[in-house]
């Protein structure tokens, strides 16, 4: 045919070829760069959902309140120890005082047993006990911040508690004490949405206070809500 040889084919499919080429080389480099943020995510939040779970510490030997506060027999069984667990500490970040009542005070478990002033909020706790407050840790009171270093070696109050052992039945120890803690750190996970401001730059472990971080604005109405307290 005339105008027709295999060179003009030959030019023609070059062509098409080099334009191929060139729009899957520049589609592997934007392909990344759309997905770079999703993957960036993902590896992050892989990093918090086994963190979340090991980093609130639940040391045995001690009964739990749903409203994160925790209680232990003395060795007399005839007093309990009483204070705020590591996940309570953690949420609402820096301590600055504790309001706890005077020795001679009666508590009723699951009513308030003292009050923590964080920045210009205070924030009522529940007692997880009843009895009789014979002891206050006045070393814990005049420094609350020792509270964030170890909730636990730091008990806020001594209790005579002659009904421990039916307390001990509102109370989670153990296997279960744990699973309750699973369910937390679901809960918390579903209002974080994996915000990234929890993390540090580094992507190791979440920053202290976390609900503030959750809402600058109502970070203590979410910690309410953590420690069962009703607005009375």
């Amino acid at each position: 045919m005339e105008g027709f040889s295999y060179v003009d084919i030959f030019a023609t499919k070059h062509i098409e070829y080099l334009l191929v080429i060139g729009f899957l080389l520049l589609f592997i480099p934007f392909w990344r760069l759309l997905n770079r943020p999703a993957k960036a995510i993902f590896e992050v939040a892989e990093r918090i959902v086994p963190t979340l779970s090991e980093w609130f510490r639940l040391p045995e030997g001690r009964y739990y309140h749903l409203g994160h506060s925790w209680a232990t027999p003395e060795a007399n069984q005839q007093t309990v120890k009483i204070g705020i667990d590591d996940f309570a500490q953690k949420l609402v970040g820096g301590i600055n005082g504790i309001q706890v009542p005077a020795v001679g005070s009666t508590l009723r478990q699951g009513d308030r047993g003292w009050t923590l002033k964080v920045d210009s909020k205070t924030i009522d706790m529940l007692s997880p006990v009843g009895g009789r407050v014979v002891a206050i840790n006045e070393k814990v009171i005049q420094s609350p911040g020792a509270i964030n270093k170890d909730p636990y070696n730091n008990w806020l109050m001594e209790v005579e508690a002659p009904k421990f052992s039916v307390d001990k039945r509102q109370l989670l120890s153990g296997g279960v004490a744990k699973k309750w803690m699973e369910e937390v750190r679901e809960s918390l996970l579903s209002r974080m949405n994996y915000n990234l401001g929890l993390v540090y730059q580094d992507g190791g472990l979440l920053v202290d206070g976390m609900a503030r971080s959750l809402d600058r604005e109502k970070w203590d109405e979410i910690a309410k809500d953590y420690f069962l307290i009703t607005e009375g």
